[in-house]
């Protein structure tokens, strides 16, 4: 079942929408966060770290009932108790008549477990000051570290990390999760993430993990009376001069995941892929002339044959996937760009953030300084689908429906492995898949396969591009034998 993502705004509207509910939202999140504290990390002595704000206020009614129930509890609190928001200073008022011991200055001993109840999901700027400080000694602490909501210093929407940020091993995210906790620095921040729903029922939602009911409805295992046609023929073009790889490692990628036919059409001629000779290699003009679904890009170079061909597929009736070099061609040459935005058939585009950056005429640290907003963004201007690649993959569509990815690992920072990706959304694609479910299988499986590596102990240092397709299809045939 997908887990909600919710910005900000989102949550705000929530808790605006919920200011009289009984109990308060805060006393549920702060017993919901007891509770964890509890079924995860035993009786030992907590510390909690709680802020100025609401985000303190969840911490001041977590140390409460902890210390209700025997825990001992330490609190460090440098902050003027007059200041709090009113629930926070009431949760604050609270506390004080527990056990709990207050402390202005960092208590001493040894702890089971330290709390980061600081700042919530309004922080918008840096963390500096005695706060710093705080979060290095945080940081510094050899125990389990449980953030309340998102680690302090973890931009709630977009994961940056606004200077000095907690690193938790352990998140409890309250109402659904949030954008920032699976994105850009969220991972290297949040540890394992745990969502507390507060017993609220939410309206449908545009933002969601990446899982397999995704695209769990095309899971089904194929008809024993089926021949190559059935499953659609791919065309990868790609591979001008010096850059054959790239088309190869596509068209192999979408060969072990089921496309009945796989022409690779190369700008610089190659006679035979003697890794894969299962492989068809044509010109560009008869690969296309062949396809029932296309990739354009893989080193496709800037040539004006490459430019030829994107002004082709831009008028052809059939899915196509864009990658790498037709991205780059697309941002200089704004009048083709608007043609494959009018495209009729489906279009996926698979940027990574400097592509992105192109495509949109801005710079990369703009691209992953929201990296939602931007495949968004994407996704509506060229009506496409579209995957931002990343730390925490972004999938968004058309419709505003948008999916953050959690599977892969650093190992999937090697040359090709985009390559591969694209490879195996135009498989599912020739097979006849919704465009949003093969690429959320592509993306997921992807990442999976890179995963299946650390397990093994080969990776995530040193994983080739092409160590992938194979693991990639056994991942695939499980989901389907097992759904």
């Amino acid at each position: 079942m997908n887990t909600p993502l919710l910005r900000s705004a989102e949550l705000r509207a929530i808790e605006t929408h919920h200011t009289a509910a009984s109990p308060p939202l805060m006393e549920r999140a702060g017993r919901a966060a007891a509770r964890f504290a509890l079924e995860h990390f035993g009786r030992g002595r907590v510390l909690v770290c709680a802020g100025p704000g609401n985000n303190g206020g969840d911490g001041f009614v977590m140390a409460r009932e902890l210390a209700r129930a025997g825990v001992p509890v330490s609190i460090h609190f440098d902050a003027d108790p007059a200041r709090l928001p009113s629930d926070a200073a009431a949760a604050y008022q609270a506390c004080r008549a527990t056990s709990a011991e207050f402390c202005g200055a960092a208590p001493t001993g040894r702890f089971s477990l330290a709390v980061d109840a600081l700042f919530g999901i309004g922080l918008t700027r840096p963390i500096t000051g005695g706060y710093g400080g705080l979060i290095a000694r945080i940081n510094a602490f050899a125990g389990p570290v449980l953030a309340l909501d998102i680690p302090s210093g973890l931009d709630s929407d977009t994961g940056r990390a606004l200077g000095a940020t907690v690193r938790a091993t352990h998140t409890l995210s309250f109402i659904g999760g949030k954008p920032g906790l699976y994105t850009l620095d969220g991972p290297d921040h949040c540890g394992e993430v745990s969502v507390a729903n507060l017993d609220l029922r939410l309206d449908p939602f545009s933002g969601a993990v990446l899982c397999i009911d995704d695209f769990r409805a095309q899971l089904v295992p194929r008809a024993r009376n089926t021949h190559k046609g059935s499953f659609g023929s791919l065309a990868i073009i790609g591979g001008a001069s010096g850059m054959t790889g790239a088309a190869l490692l596509a068209a192999r990628a979408g060969l072990k995941l089921g496309a009945g036919r796989v022409f690779v059409g190369l700008l610089q001629e190659l006679a035979v892929d003697p890794g894969q000779p299962e492989l068809m290699l044509r010109s560009a003009d008869v690969a296309l002339a062949h396809a029932t679904t296309a990739v354009v890009g893989p080193g496709l170079g800037n040539s004006d044959a490459a430019v030829q061909i994107l002004r082709r597929v831009a008028s052809a009736d059939f899915p196509l996937l864009l990658d790498a070099d037709a991205l780059n061609l697309l941002a200089a040459h704004p009048v083709l760009a608007r043609h494959i935005a009018r495209r009729i058939a489906v279009t996926l585009m698979t940027p990574h953030p400097a592509e992105a950056a192109r495509l949109l005429a801005t710079s990369t640290e703009a691209v992953q300084a929201d990296r939602v907003a931007v495949a968004l963004e994407l996704a509506q201007r060229f009506k496409a689908h579209v995957a931002l690649k990343g730390c925490g993959t972004l999938v968004a569509h058309p419709d505003g429906q948008w999916r953050i990815n959690t599977s892969g690992n650093p190992g999937l920072a090697s040359g090709g492995s985009g390559d591969v990706l694209a490879g195996m959304a135009g498989a599912l694609l020739a097979q006849g898949w919704p465009p949003a479910a093969a690429l959320a299988a592509a993306v997921h499986l992807h990442g999976a396969a890179a995963d299946t590596l650390v397990v093994t102990g080969d990776g995530p240092i040193g994983i080739a591009a092409s160590e992938l397709i194979p693991i990639a299809r056994k991942l695939l045939n499980r989901l389907i034998a097992n759904a």
